[in-house]
């Protein structure tokens, strides 16, 4: 059988715990959020059980007010530093408020000041009327209570509630913080959070941090506060410092690797975009007639052919010009059907087909649409045509755009990703490494082998390059062709890329044919059209250190990496680092 909360109270059978909120500049603790569980081993034990039971018995703010007192009193007797911040419902809150001389008694008896206290609104519960709620919320913080607002992005705990009620604090929910080291999504929520925080005044905590990728992140971020399992668990008596690990995390003088995001056609962008309205003929019409509208429209490179409203057919000017040019042919041909010139399988897209499907139409083998271009329909009915130019360059627009945030092959991030970690890394003060890593004779393997086994090479570059970064501390890009950067700031940088060199060169040389193997090589043309012996693609990678305080700026930093690497390709152990900047 249940326990009713009215039971569960008269006979004490509740208990509070309390989770540490740190301080992410220094590790130290802010203060404790008071939690309250349920009888050990009953139904009630957990917090979405008892409070559900509240709930059904209609004693949700009688609950509220007893977690409220026992919790004041049970942080009272473990002497624990900060402050304390205690979850209320409006509805409790407008009934605090109401008494408050009775809360200072009890505040007096515990010897526990006010001032300690931050009362915590919580999102489940209508908030409604603000009106009221902010007048308790007022009088409140005249007594020295400070108030923040819980689970931030989610049920009633929005934008709107911020600005009406000014809060001290804002606690951002776990769902947006959750992962944010592996997403750039998370990443730009919490960072436009930290935007809006700045302006209004109000002091952000992290919730539900799980992970030490993820707290370093949200530290690098600049967020002030955190909560979660990986500073502290809820304990009945926590301890007074966080974790070791976050700890460690929060003190290390390395920065966090940001996710980023890869650039993608615009959402919007769809095959309209590239339509222009042209006019159709049907089936019986005659040569003749499209000729005069070829004369009337210079510009017009086709003209489609519908019937019924459905394109079944195209025709291009330059092959129909063409074609009547020819002695005769106007004469026979004029007072024929227009499909006597017309291509009756031209490509069609509907007007919705996004970036990602028009661009398959550059790899396909249907390649008419070069000169013909593309009969664009709206559910099967003509609407217009695009021009095979137009369609080149947008896809090619937006695929040099994109590779400049993340390489289309490897998927690693690309030149402007690469330049703000190292704006980071220099704005921090960071010790880093700044590896710029090639690989020789690729061209010439490339050539003989073709590009699909180059992309093969690449990869397998890529993937081992990986795995010798800390993701935590190492960024790995791709600047492009077989160039990659790594700016490593794990202190094992050196052991971890000679590992990386090795492994590479022994798999690179599995990508050969047996022949090649034992040859130990390939033939094939140099720069200058002349045959040449190329041994084994292998991994060359020149080193620059950056020390805090260094006068240098990205630019220079990339500059001076790929001279390093060219020297590093002249030597005999593919390796070379320079002992120290240019003065």
């Amino acid at each position: 059988m249940t326990l009713s909360i009215t039971e569960c109270i008269d006979k004490q059978l509740l208990h509070a715990v309390f989770q540490p909120i740190g301080i992410l500049s220094s590790g130290d603790i802010l203060g404790y959020e008071a939690l309250l569980r349920g009888p050990v081993g009953s139904a009630l034990e957990s917090p979405s059980e008892l409070f559900g039971q509240a709930q059904r018995e209609n004693c949700m703010v009688e609950l509220e007010h007893y977690a409220g007192k026992l919790s004041v009193s049970a942080f009272a007797k473990t002497q624990l530093p900060g402050k304390l911040f205690l979850n209320f419902s409006a509805a409790a809150i407008r009934q605090i408020a109401s008494c408050e001389a009775d809360v200072r008694a009890f505040l007096e008896t515990l010897q526990f000041p006010i001032e300690r206290i931050v009362i915590e609104l919580t999102e489940q519960s209508n908030p409604d009327p603000i009106s009221t709620l902010e007048t308790s919320i007022r009088r409140l913080r005249d007594a020295g209570v400070r108030f923040a607002l819980d689970d931030f992005g989610t049920g009633n705990s929005n934008l709107g509630l911020w600005i009406a009620l000014q809060p001290d604090y804002i606690k951002i929910d776990r769902s947006i913080v959750h992962g944010v080291s592996q997403s750039a999504f998370h990443l730009e929520a919490i960072r436009h959070l930290h935007e809006l925080a700045k302006h209004g005044h109000v002091q952000l905590i992290a919730e539900g941090l799980e992970t030490v990728e993820d707290l370093m992140v949200c530290r690098d971020i600049g967020i002030t506060y955190a909560q979660g399992f990986i500073l502290g668990k809820p304990n009945t008596f926590p301890s007074v410092t966080l974790h070791a690990q976050a700890l460690a995390a929060v003190r290390a003088e390395s920065i966090a690797v940001f996710p980023e995001a890869v650039k993608l056609a615009p959402r919007g962008f769809s095959a309209s975009r590239l339509m222009i309205s042209v006019p159709s003929v049907p089936p019986e019409a005659r040569n003749n007639d499209v000729l005069d509208i070829l004369a009337r429209n210079p510009k017009l490179h086709a003209i489609a052919v519908v019937k019924d409203g459905r394109p079944v057919g195209v025709i291009n000017r330059r092959n129909f010009v063409d074609a009547y040019a020819l002695p005769y042919h106007r004469e026979l041909f004029g007072k024929k059907s227009c499909l006597e010139f017309s291509n009756e399988s031209p490509v069609i897209v509907e007007r919705t087909a996004t970036m990602e499907q028009l661009a398959h139409l550059l790899s396909a083998q249907d390649q008419r649409y070069i000169s013909d271009g593309l009969v664009i329909v709206d559910q099967g009915q003509y609407v217009g045509l695009a021009t095979g130019e137009d369609l080149v360059r947008s896809v090619t627009e937006v695929r040099i755009e994109a590779a400049r945030y993340a390489n289309p092959l490897t998927f690693l991030p690309g030149n402007i990703p690469i330049d703000a970690h190292i704006k980071r890394l220099i704005e921090s003060d960071a010790f880093f490494y700044a590896c710029y890593c090639d690989l020789n004779s690729f061209k010439p393997f490339n050539d003989v082998y073709g590009y699909w086994q180059g992309d093969e090479m690449l990869k397998l570059a890529a993937t081992i390059l990986g795995e010798a970064c800390d993701t935590q501390k190492d960024f790995l890009g791709h600047v492009g062709g077989d160039d990659f950067l790594i700016l490593y700031q794990s202190e094992d940088w050196e052991r971890r890329l000679r590992a990386a060199m090795a492994k590479f060169d022994a798999n690179a040389v599995h990508l050969y044919t047996p022949a090649d193997i034992e040859a130990g090589g390939i033939l094939a043309e140099d720069r200058h059209g002349n045959p040449r012996f190329y041994g084994f693609v292998s991994m060359a990678v020149g080193v620059v250190p950056v020390k805090p305080g260094a006068n240098i700026d990205a630019d220079a930093i990339a500059t001076l990496a790929a001279e390093a690497k060219r020297v590093a390709k002249r030597s005999n152990c593919n390796f070379f680092c320079m002992h120290s900047l240019p003065a």
